[in-house]
């Protein structure tokens, strides 16, 4: 029989019992607009995580100072900093997997404008720092490395400082004072949000770290250096790099251990892919349940049906029809009433995702991908939970039937 044929028959019989049909489906319906739903939270989440990785900079990479030994004991991460200027310097002129770097020094200061004050980070950095950290401007401009090699005293406001000292103003070429010198404003920083740990980035001042370092900091040594690659797949041969480069001007013998720390942003956010996968396949799972419920209340209709249409089997058997024409009729019954279920569940998981994403604000992501897995599975829902009651109508009896 043929396929379009089979089709038909399929919507004919489904049409005949509108009501149980439609109740029917509502476990597909529910089943796969759940999946959907269940999987476009977790994408939706992923991505928020990647976003929030990507705002700490693009291919970072940061040097930290080392820690110290005293009579055995170890003072921690951070605890003994050899970390120069010139370090950074050698990581500019001879890295030839970086692309930018930049020295960071690090100082706490209060800022003290005409609207009131406020005590926030100051960083001392490179022009650089812009394309390490992706952190463009949402007003005015980032200063020049003209700028930075005359000590200019210019900043940059994060979006928290500029708030808090101007609240809605532009503060754009206003002055004011940090530790008593005056600082001219040359631009306001986009905001960027907190980081995992909840930090907030935007509650930051920067200026040229040449400036920082002779007028507020007074310190030779420096936070950390931070560097990008020149591309993700350069990541890991410019960490080796910047290693070798490290030692080198620091002037360590091979069988002293390093006095500073390389980090990257990949384990963070491996960590946060592998858990975030976790979760969207968790949730996945415990969707896919109402779905399996659907399909098993397909096969208890179906063998109703059977059972209803045995006399209508024994005539279709007596006439000529073979035993694999019932079966392939039963089961594109079952396929059909599984299939139409899951594009209105998917219809229906797409709007509740929307509506969801509206109401919480959460990231949702709805994908081609997510979309066909959930028909592809419905689909299959079909043909498992059909066969039984296709492979029971094709095995009955001509004779029995005909008396049923």
């Amino acid at each position: 029989m043929k396929a379009g044929r089979l089709i038909g028959l399929a919507l004919q019989s489904i049409r005949r019992h509108a009501g149980r049909s439609a109740l029917t489906m509502l476990g597909v319906i529910i089943g796969v607009g759940s999946v959907i739903v269940m999987v476009a939270i977790g994408q939706g989440a992923q991505s928020e995580i990647q976003a929030r990785i990507d705002n700490l900079g693009t291919n970072l990479i940061v040097v930290t100072p080392g820690s110290s030994q005293q009579g055995g004991v170890s003072g921690g991460a951070g605890s003994f900093n050899r970390l120069t200027t010139r370090d950074a310097d050698l990581l500019r002129s001879d890295g030839q997997h970086l692309a930018e770097v930049s020295p960071v020094i690090w100082t706490r200061t209060m800022i003290v404008g005409s609207s009131g004050n406020w005590r926030a980070n100051m960083l001392g950095v490179a022009p650089s720092y812009e394309q390490i950290r992706a952190w463009p401007v949402s007003s005015g401009r980032w200063f020049t490395e003209e700028e930075r090699q005359g000590n200019r005293k210019v900043c940059l406001l994060g979006a928290t400082v500029a708030k808090a000292i101007f609240a809605d103003a532009d503060p754009v070429g206003s002055s004011v004072r940090l530790r008593e010198v005056p600082f001219e404003i040359v631009g306001v920083l986009s905001a960027k949000g907190q980081t995992a740990e909840g930090t907030d980035q935007d509650d930051v001042i920067l200026a040229p770290w040449s400036t920082v370092q002779t007028r507020l900091a007074g310190r030779q040594f420096i936070a950390q250096i931070v560097a990008s690659a020149v591309s993700e797949q350069h990541l890991g041969p410019a960490m080796t790099e910047v290693g070798v480069l490290m030692r080198e001007s620091h002037g360590l013998s091979p069988n002293e251990p390093d006095d500073f720390e390389v980090k990257d942003q990949r384990a963070l956010a491996d960590t946060a892919k592998g858990a975030t996968e976790v979760m969207t396949t968790l949730l996945a799972a415990i969707a896919s349940v109402s779905l399996v419920v659907g399909g098993i209340g397909i096969m208890n209709i179906m063998l109703v049906s059977v059972t209803e249409r045995t006399r209508e089997i024994g005539i279709r058997r007596a006439l000529g029809a073979r035993r694999s024409d019932v079966l392939a009729q039963f089961l594109v019954e079952s396929i059909v009433l599984s299939g139409l279920g899951g594009l209105l569940g998917a219809a229906f998981g797409v709007l509740v995702t929307v509506l969801v994403g509206r109401a919480t604000g959460w990231a949702t992501v709805v994908t081609p991908a997510t979309l066909l897995l959930a028909l592809g599975f419905s689909g299959a829902v079909g043909v498992f939970f059909g066969w039984y009651p296709a492979r029971r109508a094709a095995s009955l009896d001509v004779i029995d039937a005909l008396r049923g």
